[in-house]
């Protein structure tokens, strides 16, 4: 068949079959996954032009989008020209370009089919939704939602308005202010997608069918619509500020709360919602919080870079079946690797094969999903999992005799090329490798408690190891979906080492009669996701003592925290400590009112920010940028501030 005159471009292809479908891919050139660069942009503006000249001409009776990608359909907009777009001479009038491009796609007089599979957020789900239909692979791979609230922004080109149209209100709403991504069964239930398909094989088929049928997508019924009619819209706005509020403060913030005053204000008429986007919109992507949210995305992009190339990983061995290590197997096991987990007995083992079965019932969907997990966990009393292991995880209690004893029983029983790693929390690996006949296979691979919920394990470097058992180490977090950052082996490593001056001059003046209430209410004014003293109930007192004292920074023997440990109240593990703690939550008093929390909150957090500044110069991190991910990761310090030295830097901390 003779193939109509089309432009030239880069990103896109295009072309038609015997039966007049117009079939365009969008193959993003030397990348790994699809974006909406303002160059691929301009390229389908031009593409839409030929589109209508060829529908008009009755060339081609419909257009099937999909990608070229195995990755998936389209991971958004461009994020490395954020920061020049975030100029408000370029911004406005290139958002106003791209939305009349999507109405012109949503105007087109053939049917125009997305098909989608992997991922498809944000200016790729717009873009999916300027279609008039939509289909998605059913499968693990296929993940649909709105992500740009993680970057201090929301949806830019119509996606607002459009979600709002498909969805409702209420649940177009959710996802824009949540950033969770969805699977395509709970897109199709929230009607951002008309039809699901098995096998990506399948799409062709289906969008071929779609366009022929002549298939639009129907709106939001009624039911969902009168949530944004008259006076309930001011009702549900109100809602969504108080949801936003348990989680994000408004100075900190800004893009939900500018997102649910959009939609007080136009929520009723999709169009006009996507009308008044702009104006929301620019602001937001040079604010503070964006700038920084976007160099903390590319930090924490950077930390995948580091893994020894074809490292493979299957068998895990974890010795020490208490909290940390139950957990480490656990996580282990939910991410697919083959775990034998080791302690003294059964008695043991059994409650961290328990909170395993419960972490893998609130993360998989399927019982045969939970149950082929639970069955990867494997109690190994006896160690024989030690000779079979890729990786051997030592997570005992943080006494260098125990660890050193534990070492020196297992060198002799390792298959060639196994990791070898403590999870110690402080204690330098030179001092634990000792007895060791080829201590250079020692390395630190240091979680944080919540396993589940942080996502930082700290890769620590000996002055005996080599790049490359770092670069394995590197390579097996990131295999669990963990981020590496990689820290030379001295007391505390990083976040140990600046988390526990914080911590511990929190106590202090907690000792000294303060309100731990207020104390802990100013850093989370500060920005901190909970207090210093919250923190050390959380992480336990017992831990907290053990790791300042590692520091040097010994616990007075009359003080309170060294009482509630003597009376085993060690914080929320015990059901009590400097909280009582009931259901999981630390049950607190009254905070007592002050003219400036937020200054009490920097006030409290300067010696974290003072310690890390003396880490990063002692080399422990390689340069700023790694300490200010790693104590973001590690210890949730304010994303929307960039990181303890980038604060620093710019006088806010």
């Amino acid at each position: 068949m003779i193939q109509p005159q089309m432009p030239v471009t880069k990103h896109w292809s295009f072309h038609v079959d015997l039966e007049q479908l117009g079939w365009l891919t969008l193959d993003t050139p030397g990348a790994p996954v699809n974006t909406l660069s303002r160059e691929a942009i301009a390229e389908l503006e031009t593409l839409v032009g030929r589109f209508e000249d060829l529908i008009s001409s009755q060339e081609i009776v419909g257009i099937i989008l999909l990608s070229g990608k195995d990755s998936g359909f389209i991971a958004g907009a461009d994020i490395s020209e954020f920061d020049a777009m975030s100029d408000f001479s370029v911004l406005p009038d290139a958002l106003k370009r791209t939305h009349a491009l999507f109405q012109r796609i949503e105007n087109l007089k053939a049917p125009v089919v997305a098909g989608i599979h992997g991922f498809c957020l944000g200016g790729g789900l717009e873009l999916a939704l300027a279609c008039h239909y939509r289909i998605a692979v059913n499968d693990d791979k296929t993940r649909i939602g709105f992500p740009e609230v993680n970057l201090g922004i929301f949806p830019g080109f119509g996606g607002t308005g459009r979600s709002i149209r498909q969805a409702g209100p209420v649940d177009a709403m959710g996802i824009m202010l949540t950033g969770r991504m969805l699977k395509a069964g709970a897109a199709r239930g929230l009607n951002l997608v008309d039809k699901l398909v098995r096998h990506r094989d399948m799409l062709r088929w289906e969008a071929r069918k779609a366009v022929m049928q002549k298939r639009k997508a129907i709106g939001a019924g009624l039911f969902k619509r009168v949530m944004a009619m008259g006076p309930l819209r001011g009702y549900v706005a109100s809602k969504m500020r108080a949801e936003a509020g348990k989680k994000a403060r408004l100075e900190h913030y800004p893009a939900p709360y500018a997102l649910i005053d959009l939609f007080e204000a136009h929520g009723n008429d999709w169009q006009a919602m996507i009308r008044g986007e702009i104006g929301a919109f620019v602001p937001l992507m040079g604010s503070d919080t964006a700038t920084n949210l976007r160099r903390v995305f590319f930090l924490s992009e950077g930390l995948k870079k580091q893994g020894a190339k074809g490292a493979r990983f299957a068998r895990v061995h974890v010795i020490g079946a208490g909290v940390m290590g139950g957990d480490i197997a656990a996580w282990c096991a939910l991410r697919g690797m083959s775990v034998t987990l080791q302690d003294i007995d059964m008695e043991r083992i059994k409650p961290a094969l328990d909170r395993g079965k419960a972490l893998f019932k609130k993360r998989l969907r399927k019982k045969f999903e939970v149950d082929a997990a639970v069955a990867r966990l494997e109690a190994d009393p006896t160690g024989k999992g030690v000779s079979r292991a890729d990786v051997i995880i030592e997570a005992v209690v943080e006494n260098l005799e125990v660890k050193r004893k534990i070492f020196g029983g297992l060198e002799d029983k390792l298959k060639p090329g196994a990791i070898l790693a403590t999870n110690t929390s402080s204690i330098e690996l030179e001092r634990i490798a000792e007895g060791l006949k080829d201590p250079a296979r020692l390395i630190g691979l240091h979680f944080f408690n919540p396993v589940a919920q942080l996502p930082l394990v700290e890769v620590i470097r000996s002055t005996f190891n080599t790049d490359a058992e770092i670069g394995k180490g590197a390579a097996f977090a990131l295999a669990i979906g963990k981020s590496p950052v990689v820290v030379k082996s001295a007391p505390g490593f990083l976040v140990n080492r600046v988390l526990m001056p914080y911590m511990l001059s929190a106590v202090q003046r907690v000792e000294a009669g303060e309100s731990k209430e207020l104390l802990d209410a100013a850093a989370v004014a500060f920005g901190m996701p909970m207090g210093p003293i919250e923190l050390m109930d959380t992480v336990g007192l017992d831990v907290g003592k053990s790791v300042a004292t590692e520091l040097g920074n010994a616990v007075p023997d009359n003080s309170q925290f060294a009482n509630l440990i003597a009376a085993k109240k060690l914080g929320r593990k015990s059901g009590e400590g400097f909280y009582k703690w009931v259901d999981g939550k630390a049950v607190k008093g009254p905070t007592p009112e002050h003219a400036d929390l937020a200054g009490l909150g920097r006030e409290l957090v300067k010696p974290l920010v003072d310690m890390t500044e003396i880490v990063v110069g002692e080399g422990v991190v390689a340069n700023a940028d790694l300490a200010d991910i790693g104590v973001i990761m590690g210890t949730g310090f304010a994303p929307f501030l960039g990181g303890p030295m980038k604060a620093r830097k710019d006088g806010k901390a």
